[in-house]
């Protein structure tokens, strides 16, 4: 395992120990009974439903270990509002006649599609620092981008 340091929002935060909770309360208990269940139909060697039963315990046990180990590193970011572009941070950018708003977090918790750009990533680390009026070229799957910073939130 990594020894860095998990950087995290205060709702990612939240997210993660419920998520925690309803794996260890919810989900590791259906699956226990799910394998109970199983082991009652007799022969397991050839027994599918215990086979995918066991399966998902080790994610879930897996996922559980991850999210424990994790929360042991992090470090919750606080929001940033104004001044330059760093972890925590929203901003607006222009691009091309487009505009689009970014919010800057940690690795764990990027969703492009929401716009939530990790700082490591390659996007995320081009708007580090930067501040409203700067124009930022950044490298895309499709080639160079330039983004112009409208607003910082």
């Amino acid at each position: 395992m990594e020894n860095n340091v998990t950087y995290i929002s205060a709702s990612g935060l939240e997210d993660m120990k419920k998520e925690l909770e309803y794996r260890i309360k919810t989900l590791r208990p259906e699956i226990a009974g799910r394998i109970s269940e199983a082991k009652e139909m007799g022969d397991l060697s050839e027994n599918f439903a215990y086979h995918e039963a066991r399966d998902q315990q080790g994610q879930n046990e897996g996922r559980i270990i991850q999210i424990i180990d994790m929360l042991t590193k992090i470090s919750v970011v606080e929001e940033k509002t104004g001044g330059s572009i760093n972890l925590g941070s929203t901003f607006t950018v222009k691009i091309g006649s487009a505009t689009k708003t970014f919010e800057i977090v940690g690795e764990n918790e990027a969703n492009p599609m929401e716009g939530k750009i990790s700082n490591v990533s390659p996007l995320g680390s081009a708007f580090i620092g930067r501040t409203v009026g700067e124009k930022v070229d950044a490298k895309v799957p499709s080639g160079t981008m330039t983004y112009e910073i409208l607003e910082i939130k």
